[in-house]
């Protein structure tokens, strides 16, 4: 089983940046792609990043330009970079990692608990 722990959110004013992270960790897997959604108040669950195995990467229109992800993939860990933050980014971000197990070659899906995320006005 792969456990992702997420980290680096809090309260910005408008047109701050931070910078999250996701930590995948477990044994016997190995990571393919990483992404990041955000889950503001009564709203659907929304693609925003994502960066395969390859290093190519995909993006939200809503934040191309102001986010990057990236990844390193000797700590298994994926990165946003958010910057010019408006407070329509407000909300829940969370990492999303697919996996293989190595012994099975099952494809594993994993969700992280969510980081909180605030800009303020």
């Amino acid at each position: 089983q792969v456990q992702l722990v997420e980290s680096g959110g809090g309260l910005v004013q408008a047109g701050g940046s931070l910078r999250l992270s996701c930590a995948a960790s477990g044994s016997g897997f190995r990571v393919n792609a990483m992404r990041w959604y955000r889950q503001a108040p009564g709203k659907q669950r929304d693609f925003i990043a994502g960066i395969a195995s390859s290093n190519s990467t995909t993006y939200a229109d809503s934040v191309k330009g102001r986010f990057t992800i990236s990844r390193d993939n000797s700590k298994n860990t994926v990165f946003l970079q958010m910057n010019s933050l408006k407070p329509e980014d407000t909300g829940v971000y969370l990492c999303n990692v697919d996996s293989i197990q190595i012994r099975t070659s099952f494809l594993l899906r994993s969700w992280g608990q969510g980081t909180q995320v605030t800009v303020s006005s």
